[in-house]
């Protein structure tokens, strides 16, 4: 059955649809020998031979096995999946029985926490889509303690250094010293450092930073450097559309999906 290109190179786990697109653009997609640049075109797996970056993807089509983890993703790890400059991969916390898969979205080098990896475009594109309002929640040290208006403005949603509008937060201040605020902050969006700059933006920039839940997956008792497999119970409720309503930052629905059947847990490093 014919398909188009992206999601069939995102079933593959070879990238999100959205990336596969940007593989489509840039040329490095062929049907049957024939380079393809064209969003949009079709092809069916079974008669036709696709290949992204030179490699044939075929195989994974017929034999892709869906895996989802649960990393929590210790300072000092790239969320990615190769470095020219051989910074230490979050894939290398994997075991190479897991096969090939990839972060859905990212925390930088020096961010802590929760990040989720699979083999499954189409999970990595409905996960990090800002429409589908799957919450992304952060604990947030900074320096010194932002006024409350400089909080609503963040709230409110910024224009950062690059001219990119931040979406609605939501924030609150857990507690607070002379010198340094702890807050929790709620995004629906991803974008690069988004946090990080957003509160250098006002003044008081971010010395710790750590995602502490992501939708209802919170898992407390995960060490860093630690994965687990999620359930099928998890990933379906992961994937199932949501109405636009009020959350809790302190507390995940139905939290601790974490108590349910588990994967063997790795050690990090």
């Amino acid at each position: 059955m014919e398909q188009r290109l992206q999601k069939l190179i995102a079933t593959a786990g070879i990238a999100s649809r959205r990336h596969a697109e940007e593989l489509i653009t840039a040329g490095r997609v062929s049907v049957n020998g024939k380079v393809v640049t064209e969003l949009g075109t079709k092809a069916d797996p079974a008669k036709d031979h696709i290949k992204v970056n030179g490699k044939l993807i075929n195989p994974q089509l017929r034999t892709l096995e869906k895996v989802y983890v649960l990393l929590n993703k210790p300072k000092g790890y790239l969320s990615s999946v190769s470095d020219p400059e051989g910074r230490p991969l979050v894939t290398e916390l994997l075991p190479t029985s897991l096969g090939r898969v990839h972060p859905v979205g990212r925390l930088d080098f020096n961010t802590e926490g929760l990040l989720l990896l699979t083999n499954d475009g189409e999970f990595t594109n409905f996960v990090t889509a800002a429409r589908n309002q799957v919450d992304k929640v952060y604990e947030v040290k900074v320096k010194g303690v932002p006024p409350e208006a400089a909080l609503q403005r963040l709230r409110r949603g910024v224009t950062l250094d690059d001219g990119t509008r931040t979406a609605p937060a939501k924030i609150e201040l857990l507690h607070d010293t002379s010198m340094n605020a702890w807050l929790e902050v709620l995004l629906h969006q991803g974008r690069n450092q988004q946090v990080r700059r957003m509160f250098d933006l006002i003044g008081h920039s971010v010395v710790k930073l750590r995602r502490v839940r992501i939708a209802f997956l919170t898992d407390e008792h995960l060490k860093p450097g630690h994965w687990r497999l999620l359930t099928a119970v998890e990933v379906k409720r992961l994937m199932k559309p949501r109405a636009k309503k009020k959350a809790s930052l302190t507390k995940a629905q139905g939290a601790h999906g974490a108590h349910g059947a588990r994967g063997a847990h790795g050690h990090g490093r």
